[in-house]
């Protein structure tokens, strides 16, 4: 999708970005970090006790920039995301080193002088404060682990200049080992992603788990229900309900197939009132992976996914 076709939702590129650069300067909201200490806007997706927010990947069909991807945040009224890495390292000024096959084909690893990182995560800083001050929270980042152990410190540098809850990765056993201590010595949690092939096991305590307290996991509930061939999510939530970073909300098929909401067999209904109930606090992140319809654009389907979520906890 283009930004023509996008143009219905946000104007024209130039009135985004001149609304962004407003939020930039603190036109809209309090000039204060902190997404609590951001006025009403800062829970204006919380319904009923319950966190819905977004992953920026929802948005990937036609936004990229950092700035752009906040304007459609506040668009959808979502005052929560998971931050994928591309805006964070464009508006910090950032690369991560590659690792494995990739680093032996694209040469040297990449340095960065102390200087030159302290003044990457003030940009962080900087980029926290421009979503704090619209009244959206970025509690998680994905930003890939370069190999080094400098490069994986670094990563925990940026989740705190950004003020995130977590980081979120890939479920990979050898990954798991490699951060926990990490995790351990910067409080702050490692939340796993699985996929179809590679979700928490229920029957036993899953494995990943024994590595330490704050390796936790990103739940995708969707590729859950399509990687069992149609098992309830449910009772994963009941038996690791604490050891939850956040969800990825989608509708899939027991067949694998991704479906608007409420066509496909996920029960996001009775896992966000299941949420509700029990008073959970981890935030249910809405993932948009269905086909967009013609005539609409990324930003009105995650509006109909908020939407449902409103709904389901009215």
């Amino acid at each position: 999708m283009n930004f023509s076709a996008f143009s219905s939702v946000l104007s024209t590129r130039r009135a985004f970005l001149g609304s962004a650069a407003a939020l930039a300067a603190g036109a809209m909201l309090p000039r204060t970090l902190g997404a609590a200490a951001a006025g009403p806007r800062a829970n204006r997706s919380v319904f009923n006790g319950v966190r819905i927010g977004t992953i920026s990947y929802s948005y990937r069909s036609a936004l990229t920039s950092a700035e752009e991807l906040l304007q459609a945040l506040v668009t959808d009224g979502l005052s929560e995301v998971e931050l994928m890495g591309a805006p964070i390292q464009t508006f910090a000024g950032f690369a991560v080193a590659p690792s494995g096959a990739k680093a032996k084909q694209g040469g040297p690893a990449i340095r960065y002088t102390d200087a030159q990182r302290e003044a990457q995560l003030a940009k962080c800083r900087e980029l926290r404060k421009l979503y704090n001050d619209a009244g959206v929270n970025i509690h998680i980042h994905k930003i890939a682990f370069g190999p080094s152990d400098e490069e994986v410190e670094f990563n925990f540098a940026v989740a705190k200049a950004l003020g995130c809850e977590g980081i979120t990765t890939e479920r990979s056993e050898p990954m798991v080992k490699r951060l926990a201590p990490f995790a351990e010595k910067h409080r702050i949690r490692v939340g796993f992603h699985n996929h179809t092939a590679n979700f928490p096991t229920v029957d036993e305590l899953d494995p990943l788990l024994g590595y330490g307290q704050y390796i936790a996991f990103n739940f995708d509930v969707g590729h859950y229900v399509a990687g069992t061939k149609g098992k309830s999510p449910i009772p994963v939530l009941e038996k690791y309900h604490d050891r939850i970073l956040n969800l990825h909300l989608k509708d899939r098929t027991a067949d694998g197939g991704n479906l608007p909401w409420g066509q496909g067999q996920t029960p996001i209904k009775e896992i966000l009132q299941l949420m509700r109930k029990e008073k959970w606090t981890f935030p249910a992140n809405i993932e948009l992976e269905y086909k967009i319809p013609a005539g609409s654009d990324a930003v009105k389907e995650v509006a109909k996914c908020v939407d449902y979520c409103r709904a389901a906890l009215a």
